[in-house]
């Protein structure tokens, strides 16, 4: 008679008991792990393909599958009974999973890397926390090379008494009983993924929360290890490329010192740096060396310049100081009194459109997914980034992972300002149309965003900006750099975004390309976030200082009269 094997880990969570069950359930795999806590359930799995990809990069892929049997329910229509595609939800907590763990991979691996959660069961405890860790035990009882693992978080504070939740669940977290929601992971005390929202926190509250988590994360990253030791496979290792001397010297000899004359100058953007890059390649292969690995190396000190420029010299692209922002440019209105509103934004090269839509309170969105059943939405965001924004063809008004994520930040960012619907009965609607990119479109829309809001007459309770920053690390050197563009997003080891008011934080989004930011780091770049993000302030309040009086007469008007904000009575 055949059995299942099966070994179990169990380890105390916040007061609940997380179980990581081993077993040879998906026997296919490099690794798999079947965790719970209390009645929700994921199967994660980690595979490795046994031959090379022909791709010239890293090619992971991460997936986060819900199904509506996991809730107990029938999927569809009465027509239509079938899983669609999957809901918005399951794709952010596929980003969050795929950017806690890409940066503890070795990006010189050619083989193909996927990681799928499958939600076996959805309780009141959110899966997108059992996604993480599982990925971190999947991936490290395998045999795939990965520097993990890593421990993950969510804190989060009630509104009307203050106390902390760690790990709150869907009660806890439903119609906004939270003042702030902080989903973090890292290891070893530093941080390597933030999702964060807040009710206006001050920088000193949001740096001691993300500071807290980090001695949470050690917890759960300490119990991780005891189990890899004891059930971790053999780390495959795969021999290191090896640059010939010929495009090393090649470089030092003809295109090292262009190379740092073309990124230290004026000329924003990086395609003159990629120009550069070109005819590097073309040189080299006349040398036969390949394509791919002349490419490679060039990047390595595109990079490698990028960091001694600003670490030494405190020099970054473009020739900004390096606490500077660029030029900024706001306007409210004035497209067509056909819209309810609309709003342009500029930061150097990054143009953002914002569309605001007035309808009525039957227009709210209808909510049916797996973790959100038959809710409403009244405040409703979308963000477009058509190829053209960056001087590309391709294909127009695809929902790419990314778009949805950074739409998402945009929401959350606005979310606290927008008034209640005893305030403001319509249902909102914005639209934001990147229409130049040259680094954080998301920040830019949040200004775009609210400039539409304030020109369509939403009493918001105040405006919202946002700012992204990076930073570059070399041994115990660090500089940050405020309002990133161009080869500083592409390069650096933090791409931080940070969204407020005057008051405080409403939402931070934070990326690594390293294993982890230390928090002295995080708390010295929201500082500067704030300073650069009041002064985009100054700029949206100097085109438009309040919310316009009126709505539009071309939106819906309502029987009730709205009440006027705190904004609009100072």
């Amino acid at each position: 008679m055949m059995h299942m094997q099966s070994k179990s880990f169990t380890l105390d969570f916040s007061g609940k008991t997380l179980t990581a069950e081993f077993t040879d359930l998906a026997a296919q795999t490099n690794g798999s792990v079947l965790l719970k806590l209390e009645e929700t359930a994921v199967l994660v799995t980690a595979t490795m393909s046994k031959r090379e990809s022909t791709q010239s990069y890293f090619p992971l892929s991460v997936e986060f599958e819900e199904k509506f049997y996991a809730a107990g329910a029938l999927p569809g229509s009465r027509f239509q009974k079938r899983e669609g595609q999957p809901s918005e939800a399951a794709i952010l907590s596929a980003r969050a999973i795929d950017r806690t763990i890409r940066p503890l991979f070795d990006h010189t691996i050619r083989r193909d890397i996927q990681v799928v959660v499958t939600v076996l069961a959805v309780g009141e405890d959110d899966p997108d926390i059992l996604g993480i860790i599982g990925a971190s035990l999947a991936l490290g009882v395998s045999d795939i090379p990965w520097a993990g693992p890593v421990g993950a978080v969510r804190i989060g504070r009630r509104k009307h008494d203050g106390e902390i939740l760690i790990n709150p669940n869907y009660t806890d977290r439903a119609d906004e009983q939270l003042s702030f929601e902080i989903l973090t992971c890292g290891q070893d005390n530093t941080l390597g993924m933030i999702e964060a929202a807040g009710m206006e926190i001050t920088e000193p509250d949001m740096v001691a929360v993300l500071d807290a988590t980090v001695a949470l994360h050690e917890h759960v990253v300490h119990w991780q290890r005891k189990i890899i030791a004891e059930l971790g496979q053999e780390k495959i290792v795969f021999d290191q490329p090896k640059t010939p001397k010929q495009v090393a010297q090649l470089f030092e000899t003809q295109f090292k010192q262009t190379l740092e004359e073309v990124i230290f100058s004026s000329r924003p953007g990086k395609d003159h740096i990629y120009e550069l890059k070109h005819v590097f390649v073309e040189t080299a292969s006349e040398l036969e060396v390949e394509v791919v690995v002349a490419g490679e190396y060039f990047e390595t000190q595109i990079d490698k310049i990028l960091r001694d420029g600003a670490i030494k010299h405190q020099k970054r692209a473009g020739g900004r100081a390096l606490d500077t922002v660029q030029p900024l440019f706001a306007k409210a209105g004035g497209i067509s009194p056909v819209l309810h509103g609309s709003g342009i934004f500029y930061r150097g090269g990054t143009h953002i459109f914002s569309a605001l839509t007035l309808g009525s309170p039957d227009a709210a969105q209808q909510l049916d997914t797996v973790e959100d059943r038959d809710t409403k939405k009244r405040f409703l965001h979308h963000y477009n980034f058509p190829p053209h924004s960056v001087g590309e063809t391709g294909r127009v008004g695809e929902f790419s992972r990314r778009v949805i994520g950074n739409g998402t930040l945009v929401e959350k960012a606005l979310r606290p300002v927008i008034p209640t619907q005893e305030q403001f009965p319509y249902t909102i609607g914005l639209v934001l149309e990147t229409l130049a990119s040259n680094g954080s479109s998301s920040m830019g829309s949040v200004c775009a965003a609210t400039l539409a809001l304030m020109d369509g007459g939403v009493p918001i309770k105040r405006p919202v900006a946002g700012i992204a920053l990076g930073v570059m690390i070399e041994g115990d050197k660090h500089a940050v750099l405020t309002d990133i563009q161009g080869p500083e997003n592409e390069f650096g080891d933090m791409d931080l975004k940070v969204a407020g008011t005057t008051v405080g934080i409403t939402a931070i989004q934070m990326d690594v390309k390293m294993t982890g930011i230390p928090i002295h780091i995080l708390r010295e770049a929201i500082d500067q976030a704030r300073v650069a993000r009041l002064q985009i302030l100054e700029t949206i309040q100097a085109e438009l200082a309040a919310p316009r009086p009126d709505i539009s007469d071309r939106a819906p008007h309502t029987l009730t009269k709205p009440k006027k904000s705190a904004i609009q009575r100072q």
